[in-house]
């Protein structure tokens, strides 16, 4: 063989033993809410840390005033893109300040795999920046909430929120499809704006308004009054006043049986139940019947947001082993959720987007 020949065979096999090398050493990172903003999310990365190991799997957060705090998000998520071998981010809630952070983050690194979930700026932009984009369906909830609720009773729905909510294009046209279907259905709507968490009162500003203003609300309207919150800080007021008080409990913001009832309800989660979905079903069904609220209080059987992390978790370890080929495959994708949810699960589209991805599910009523 010429001298050649052994030089080309010698650079492509250093080229590929350096490829495997680097595919080797590979890291995610994943960007959550605190423990204080929405705790399910911060523990589905730390379990996916803990399946795939902290050398491969890095957390990091951005900060609950996070309106008034982007320049720490975005500065977070350039941190993880800076490690040469953080192959894939994964951002779970994609707050405001998520666009301009992937923007900072695509000037050095555009080979990154970026994985947005529940994020919170404008659809059409949003999809532009993330690879995929995962969403619950919110147009889809607008009618599914109201004729859900009235499948439990409910004669009226109060619904919670502040403006910077509303002005998020998909929950601000969930709203109105909510409002327009339980008029249909001959279900009072009643706007309520309650404090923003981002703002100077803070969390406990929020929690402290909801947990008295619904026992109000109840005693105004009856109890076959359904409340409905658009924020993660607002559930657990929500839920345990809506089961004192005798009103009607139809979901959470984002849906999971993780989200909040546990804390509600006062069950205590033991060590070697976290993550068991299964036993924290029957948990909550058991102390919502011993609270006398059967029938009243209902979520989706899977965890979203947590399903987000996890499914883009398993993702991006597919992709970078090459066993994905494609940033954006929704069949793979869709398998991944299917295999998560153990049965079938339906993925829609936003419109004018193809990787943009509404993810509705069936209410589970206790």
């Amino acid at each position: 063989m010429k001298r050649s020949s052994w030089i080309i065979l010698s650079l492509l096999f250093v080229l590929v033993l350096s490829s495997a090398v680097s595919a080797s050493n590979w890291k995610i990172g994943i960007l959550t809410g605190t423990v204080t903003q929405n705790e399910e999310e911060f523990r589905m990365a730390e379990q996916m840390q803990a399946e795939f190991g902290a050398d491969r799997i890095m957390i990091s957060t951005y900060p609950d005033r996070f309106m008034q705090e982007q320049e720490t998000t975005i500065s977070n998520m350039l941190e993880m893109a800076a490690d040469p071998d953080v192959k894939a981010i994964i951002m779970v809630q994609a707050v405001p300040g998520a666009v301009a952070a992937v923007d900072r983050v695509r000037e050095f690194r555009p080979d990154i795999l970026i994985i947005l979930g529940a994020p919170q700026e404008d659809p059409d932009i949003i999809a532009t920046k993330g690879n995929i984009v995962l969403n619950t369906d919110d147009l889809g909830r607008g009618y599914q909430i109201a004729e859900h609720a009235h499948s439990m009773g409910a004669e009226v729905i109060v619904h919670y929120s502040f403006p910077r909510h509303m002005s998020i294009e998909m929950l601000a046209e969930r709203r109105r499809l909510m409002k327009e279907r339980a008029e249909e259905l001959g279900i009072l709507f009643v706007d309520e704006d309650a404090p923003d968490p981002t703002s100077d009162a803070g969390v406990a500003g929020t929690q402290m308004f909801i947990s008295e203003d619904v026992p109000r609300k109840i005693a105004q309207y009856g109890p076959n009054t359904a409340v409905f919150g658009t924020n993660c800080a607002m559930m657990e007021p929500l839920i345990a006043q809506s089961v004192a008080h005798g009103g009607l409990f139809p979901v959470q913001c984002c849906p999971s049986p993780y989200h909040a009832l546990p804390a509600a309800l006062g069950i205590e989660v033991p060590e070697d139940k976290k993550g068991d979905v299964p036993w924290m079903m029957e948990a909550i069904g058991e102390k919502v019947a011993e609270l006398g609220a059967s029938g009243r209080v209902a979520t989706w059987p899977v965890p979203v947001n947590m399903m987000f992390i996890q499914a883009s978790t398993y993702y991006a370890v597919d992709w970078i082993n090459g066993e994905i080929a494609s940033m954006n495959d929704k069949a793979a994708l869709q398998a991944i959720m299917e295999g998560i949810a153990g049965g079938a699960v339906g993925l829609s589209e936003w419109p004018n987007t193809d990787n943009y991805y509404l993810y509705l599910s069936d209410h589970v009523v206790f």
